[in-house]
């Protein structure tokens, strides 16, 4: 069993793909159409990127652990992002395949890391979306109160329908006394629906609601830059208070944190199957998303810690609560949370796209049930792993708040980037000869280095929250020796020419 572990997927770099090819992985007899080209791949980077981390996160990790100098939290985590973004343009570009990080690891690490790692991308896609959604009820919510405020009725949903009815308290799940959170479930169910539908189609809406949610970006920088007070960035980086709470262990503390933020471009690759242009489209989807969103952040955290003390930033809404100080600005309030509200969408609807997509090459291989790689007749969309993704999610963003999982999702996406980040090499030195449309610069620093970034983010969070991690992983393994193990099309193919 150990050297199967260790077996790894042929690897042939793709010739150049046209318009309308079909895509197939190993083993497979379904395939997925071709249809996005490199301006879906940045919006759709950029979809699942600028959502959360603006509008929550930022003002929550000043609020609680860097201040003013989130901003070099910002800078950290895009930097390790950046780093691992390098890698990924080369693999995705050189093997157009969708599965993510999970097919890069096959190629060069082996089934069993590849397992481990598409087990942690179940993580970033179907726990990220459950847990934006949450977020996006808050400012639903909060949208509500503000309509019901001018209209001088009361519209606003009942606690025991808006609010998760569990929660954790030191290690442990408490009852709240509510029934649901019926928004975040309601935002799920609509959006799995798009996602049945075709890709086509989830890109258009997501391309759309990026339009809408980078003009608020945009407009909260331009109006609120004239209210900025330079006295509220000092210092701009506060004195340490306690552990992981300011100071530069603060600012390193929320770095791990606001990596959540940038997990959202790695959705791109897992587009790579339906690119029409892979070769060329795919590190410009992931690169030129990645280069915007990082601008934005760094932007946006230092006009929000600008206009407002950053310790009344630990709010759901941060930025609506920022603008609240400044009566001149109400209408722009509205206008965030109708931003908000668009720019949490997004970043749902992408990890909702992106995990069927994992789950269908998984399937392929041979490591999961194949009910995950069956293709709508019509619509060529990994359907019953859309709906069955979709339920999951559902129930996870009714039943629970938004702060259980956060940092177990970036714990995984960390690991995940790393490994990216270590195949490039391992790959360079065992198939030097593979073509290679995009190349990583400086392969012998960067891999290495971005390697090292994600794994110290990664510590961070994971000194505070191994017991998830292990016991996340130990259910993992547990389905890879019951299904995953001996149902593998590529052992088989090798037992049988041996």
């Amino acid at each position: 069993m150990s050297r199967g572990l260790f077996i790894t997927k042929p690897v042939q770099a793709a010739p150049h793909v046209d318009a309308g090819e079909v895509h197939g992985s190993l083993g497979g007899e379904d395939s997925l159409k071709r249809a996005l080209t490199s301006k879906h791949l940045v919006m759709l980077g950029i979809g699942g990127v600028i959502g959360a981390g603006i509008f929550v996160l930022t003002g929550q990790a000043a609020a609680q652990h860097a201040g003013p100098a989130v901003v070099i939290s910002f800078m950290l985590a895009g930097f390790a992002c950046a780093l691992a973004g390098l890698c990924y343009a080369e693999f995705a570009a050189m093997l157009p395949v969708s599965g993510s990080a999970y097919s890069y690891s096959y190629a060069t690490l082996g089934e069993g890391v590849a397992w481990f790692i598409g087990w942690n991308l179940v993580l970033e896609y179907l726990f990220a979306a459950s847990t934006v959604s949450v977020g996006w009820s808050g400012y639903f919510s909060e949208l509500l109160h503000l309509v019901g405020g001018w209209t001088g009725t009361d519209i606003s949903l009942p606690k025991a329908l808006a609010s998760a009815p569990y929660e954790f308290v030191n290690g442990h799940i408490q009852a709240t006394g509510t029934l649901i959170n019926l928004p975040a479930v309601c935002i799920v169910a609509a959006l799995s629906g798009l996602c049945y539908v075709g890709v086509t189609q989830s890109a258009f809406v997501n391309s759309i609601i990026v339009t809408i949610k980078l003009i608020v970006i945009l407009l909260f920088l331009a109006f609120a830059l004239k209210y900025i007070n330079p006295d509220n960035w000092t210092p701009f980086i506060p004195e340490n208070e306690g552990p992981g709470k300011f100071g530069w262990e603060g600012i390193t503390r929320a770095a791990a944190i606001v990596f959540f933020s940038y997990i959202g471009f790695d959705a791109v690759s897992t587009a790579a199957g339906e690119a029409k242009n892979p070769q060329r489209d795919m590190p410009i989807g992931i690169l030129g998303s990645l280069a915007i969103c990082t601008v934005l952040y760094i932007l946006v955290s230092l006009t929000l810690t600008g206009i407002a003390d950053f310790r009344t930033l630990n709010t759901p809404e941060p930025v609506a609560t920022a603008l609240s100080n400044y009566s001149a600005l109400n209408w722009l309030r509205f206008i965030v949370v109708i931003g908000a509200l668009a720019g949490l969408s997004s970043v749902i609807l992408v990890m909702l796209m992106g995990q069927p997509r994992i789950f269908f090459t998984m399937s392929q291989d041979g490591l999961i049930p194949k009910i995950f790689s069956k293709v709508h007749p019509k619509f060529q969309t990994p359907y019953v792993g859309t709906i069955i993704v979709g339920i999951f999610a559902c129930v996870l963003a009714g039943l629970f708040p938004i702060s259980v999982l956060g940092e177990l999702v970036s714990m995984g996406t960390l690991l995940a980037f790393a490994t990216v980040c270590i195949g490039v090499l391992v790959l360079r030195y065992t198939r030097p000869d593979l073509q290679r449309p995009f190349r990583v610069p400086f392969p012998f620093i960067v891999c290495p280095l971005g390697a090292a970034a994600c794994l110290f983010l990664f510590w961070q969070a994971f000194a505070e929250h191994w017991r998830l991690m292990v016991g996340w992983t130990a259910i993992g393994v547990f389905i890879y020796i019951i299904y995953g193990y001996r149902n593998s099309k590529l052992r088989r193919l090798a037992s049988n020419a041996a």
